[in-house]
């Protein structure tokens, strides 16, 4: 099977997903979410079908779904300790994700002037949370660097020839998303409600992690 057969499915309940948080029905999210979650690790794992499917690219990308997937379960609760516990796993996402884009593409010189922009953009948006985060200064300031980590281990894959450009910027611009997501979750958290907070960090949250898998369907191309 294609693995885009299943991106309208990923849409339509994602789609299914914001309209449950817009008229909070609870019952609901807890559905959609981690369906949503589980159709974008199986858009990944589709991809072990193809004849030169490269099985430890899918593998690593899917450990990560899987560590986000637990992610998405915690943070449908409104505990403290469950808030935590999610804020772990999409760490531990992250440091599979950031692991798996330097084994296979490795690091390139372009990369240093990118680093320094992400370093610039994680630094003046921890400042602009730090009045808000109390206690949770010190784990957020980790997790801004291992995703900020994430994103330019990310940008590797646009340099490297084991990628070809569409997978390359399937991966960039899905971490991009992916941050961006994290950034909208963080402001509506610890700063203020969002307007459209739903529609914004689940589009962009599912957005970039949709792609992500999909580089896992492509990356076989680059080297058949």
């Amino acid at each position: 099977m294609n693995p885009l057969i299943l991106v309208p499915v990923v849409v339509v309940v994602v789609g299914l997903l914001i309209r449950a948080h817009a008229i909070r029905e609870r019952r609901q999210v807890y559905v959609w979410k981690p369906l949503a979650t589980l159709l974008v690790i199986a858009v990944a794992a589709l991809s072990l079908a193809q004849p030169s499917a490269r099985p430890l690219y899918t593998a690593a990308l899917l450990v990560g779904l899987s560590f986000s997937l637990a992610g998405d379960v915690a943070l449908m609760f409104d505990a403290p300790k469950a808030f935590l516990t999610g804020l772990v796993c999409f760490l531990l996402a992250h440091v599979v994700y950031s692991a798996t884009f330097v084994t296979f593409a490795g690091r390139y010189p372009q990369q240093i002037a990118i680093a320094a922009v992400v370093a610039a953009v994680g630094v003046l948006f921890y400042r602009y949370l730090y009045p808000g985060l109390g206690q949770m200064r010190l784990p957020v300031a980790c997790y801004a660097f291992v995703i900020s980590i994430m994103v330019l281990a990310a940008t590797g894959t646009l340099f490297s020839s084991e990628f070809t450009s569409l997978q390359g910027w399937l991966v960039t611009i899905g971490a991009v998303l992916f941050y961006v997501s994290d950034m909208i979750l963080a402001v509506n958290r610890f700063l203020r409600p969002l307007r459209n907070y739903a529609l914004a960090n689940l589009s962009t949250y599912y957005g970039g992690q949709l792609l992500i898998a999909l580089s896992a369907a492509y990356f076989a191309s680059a080297l058949s």
